[in-house]
């Protein structure tokens, strides 16, 4: 990308997300986030061009997985552990709303 005068090269910046601490950080101030939104965002503000989203794997989620793959994120999953409940430990709760 060529300098200007009046304009800066834009950096080539990555972003590595811990999606179950952004999620939790998130929930605990009363919030949904909007993934779309947010990977704008960092676009924009920070000038990010790949947005490295670690993620706990569950195949109930697929759905999830590639709606944030088409909001443009780079998903790197993570192992996750099973409860006695059955249930996934940290599981990603997000609602409909949010993946809009």
């Amino acid at each position: 990308m060529k300098k200007t005068k009046n304009h800066r090269k834009k950096a080539n910046n990555y972003a590595f997300i811990d999606s179950q601490n952004l999620h939790l950080s998130i929930r605990e101030q009363g919030w949904n986030i909007d993934f779309r939104k947010f990977k704008n965002y960092l676009k924009d503000k920070y000038n990010i061009t790949k947005a490295y989203l670690f993620i706990g794997y569950v195949a109930e989620n697929q759905g999830m997985y590639i709606q944030l793959q088409k909001y443009g994120f780079i998903l790197v999953f993570k192992p996750t552990l099973v409860l006695p409940s059955g249930k996934p430990k940290g599981m990603l709760m997000l609602n409909s709303s949010s993946m809009q």
